[in-house]
């Protein structure tokens, strides 16, 4: 990989200490840096170098870098610590990105890590990967702390000075009951500035949970809305079990944001980095929806076929065709692009479908009669009035139609469950291209007389 700004240096830096073997300097160095351009580094480094570079990383650094790495990268990693290496940086490892590991390693990989865990990480890592995959429960990490509702202040504090080290965050104490259900929250500040004597109990504040179940994008909308750092995650029976922190519902928007754009181009989800991807698994992300859309314009062409007569005695509707279909095509694409945004970010609920169907009809009508127009100069001008008058109708009805098409096709795909991403552009333009192209010559049929 190429790599740029302050990676780039850090390499550069690197380079001579690590030529000369004054690895005392290369430590010191990789540890003022920080583990997004350290993972670049590391990436950047050959086989043996990175293994060099990685042994000579603090431990904690060490894991976080690790966890940042691509799953090739950390296999080779792996592949080449000894096993005592291998425990102690596993169970170094967050248990959050310690499950992601294990999803994406080979199954004889994982097979190998889970039998170097302690009994306690063992028995943390096997239940989090008894949650669905892309659940909430398989981000959450088990590293929050936790108090009793009978506690005083002063006691509660005690325990957040003993255990707070191991938290992902202490800005947020939760408050469990003795079967460790969920009863509430009270915030780090609170706690400090609450009298000594004062009950957790009546500290407590009720605070918003994340079933383990959820798709784990729904994580993301949650800490939007709440405006949180930090938000507790519960099994079926409100059994606190971990929680979500703002760093990890950023990557899981990141990543749901790049699959939904590959989505809306027509292509599966890359599951990993451009860069780290073959020719053919490029190739196998592209195929299926072309195949797909080929197909469908096959009618495109039975279309133009069935009217051939026609074209062959008014020559000049066919210089309209593209101008008529693509501007269907992006009139389309315009609104499913609007609907899929709004339907993902809530702004838009199904059962809206209706009132919305109305609005994109009014939408449709003014923008098709603009449009309208100008096709009706430009098909006078080109050929003669009565063209002008088939343009100037097509013009109208294809933008309705593409409009409500782009409109419709994400609510029915949320309507069966399905990605509404998936009402992609290709998909909703070739759609409009054989609507269009069926609107055009019946209009054409009837107002010539053909």
């Amino acid at each position: 990989m190429e790599l740029t700004g302050r990676s780039k240096a850090l390499a550069a830096a690197l380079g001579p200490l690590v030529a000369v073997g004054d690895y005392r300097a290369v430590q010191d160095l990789l540890a003022r840096a920080a583990v997004p351009e350290v993972a670049d580094v590391l990436r950047d480094a050959d086989g043996d170098r990175r293994l060099v570079l990685f042994r000579l990383l603090p431990h904690d650094l060490g894991a976080d870098v690790f966890a940042e790495l691509e799953t090739r990268y950390e296999d080779e990693i792996l592949s080449a610590l000894s096993s005592e290496e291998t425990r102690a940086l596993v169970a170094s490892i967050a248990p959050d990105d310690r499950t992601e590991l294990f999803e994406e390693l080979p199954g004889a990989a994982t097979q190998k890590l889970i039998n170097l865990l302690s009994p306690e990480d063992l028995a943390q890592t096997r239940r989090f990967l008894g949650y669905p995959e892309e659940s909430i429960g398989r981000l959450a990490t088990p590293e929050y702390v936790a108090v009793r509702p009978e506690w005083t202040a002063a006691r509660a504090l005690e325990h957040v000075r003993a255990h707070g080290r191991d938290s992902e965050t202490v800005n947020v104490v939760y408050i469990v009951d003795r079967r460790w259900r969920l009863l509430g929250s009270v915030s780090l500040r609170r706690l400090i500035l609450a009298e000594a004597d004062a009950s957790v109990s009546d500290l407590l504040v009720e605070t918003h949970a994340l079933s383990a179940f959820e798709d784990r994008e729904n994580a993301v909308g949650a800490m939007r809305r709440y405006d949180a750092v930090a938000l507790p995650v519960v099994d079926s029976s409100g059994v606190l079990i971990g929680i979500v922190t703002v760093d990890d519902v950023l990557d899981v928007a990141e990543e749901e944001a790049t699959e939904d754009a590959h989505r809306t181009a027509s292509v599966m989800p890359l599951r990993a980095r451009y860069g780290t991807l073959s020719i053919w698994d490029l190739y196998g992300k592209r195929v299926g929806w072309l195949a797909i859309l080929l197909v469908v314009n096959v009618f495109s062409s039975g279309i133009i076929s069935a009217y051939e007569e026609m074209l062959a005695n008014v020559i000049a509707l066919t210089f309209f065709i593209p101008l008529l279909i693509a501007t269907g095509g992006n009139t389309g694409s315009q609104s499913a692009m609007m609907m899929v945004r709004a339907i993902i970010t809530e702004d838009v609920v199904p059962r809206a479908w209706f009132a919305t169907f109305l609005k994109e009809i009014g939408v449709g009508v003014l923008l098709g009669g603009t449009l309208a127009v100008g096709a009706f100069v430009l098909g006078a001008l080109r050929a003669d009035p009565r063209i002008g008058v088939v343009v100037g109708l097509a013009m109208v009805a294809i933008v309705i139609v593409s409009n409500l098409v782009g409109m419709t096709l994400p609510f029915v795909l949320t309507r069966l469950k399905q990605d509404p991403t998936v009402a992609s552009s290709p998909l909703v333009t070739t759609l409009a291209d054989v609507l269009g192209l069926a609107i055009y010559f019946g209009i054409a049929r009837v107002v010539l007389g053909l």
